[in-house]
């Protein structure tokens, strides 16, 4: 099975916000960046939440019958990275993302409204 690049940013944030994840963005860095065509960008107030949140997109993932490309960070829960192709989720612990502002980098990507 496949699903549309909007398809999968949409799960990946249903996903993240059905585990509380905080602040979730959707970039759209089509036209941008030749990496993905979306980041998602979230954050846990801890290392359990973190993991929980990455956790919940893996299973969802899966269940849509899809594999995911690499999972960088989930020991340490501060910057778990997940490729799943066409989107790329960025789940940052709270303190981690103020330091990295990665939204800031990406200030050339519109913001995508999700569903």
């Amino acid at each position: 099975m496949t699903l549309k690049p909007e398809e999968l940013l949409n799960l990946a944030v249903a996903a993240a916000e059905d585990k509380k994840a905080m602040n979730v963005v959707a970039l759209d860095l089509r036209g941008i960046s030749l990496i993905s065509d979306y980041f998602v960008i979230c954050h846990g107030n801890s290392d359990t939440q973190v993991q929980s949140i990455a956790t919940e997109i893996r299973k969802r993932v899966h269940d849509a019958g899809l594999d995911i490309r690499g999972v960088e960070g989930l020991d340490s829960a501060r910057w778990v990275l997940m490729d799943l192709g066409d989107v790329i989720v960025h789940i940052f612990h709270r303190d981690e993302r103020d330091y990295y502002n990665i939204e800031r980098l990406w200030s050339d990507a519109k913001v995508v409204e999700t569903v």
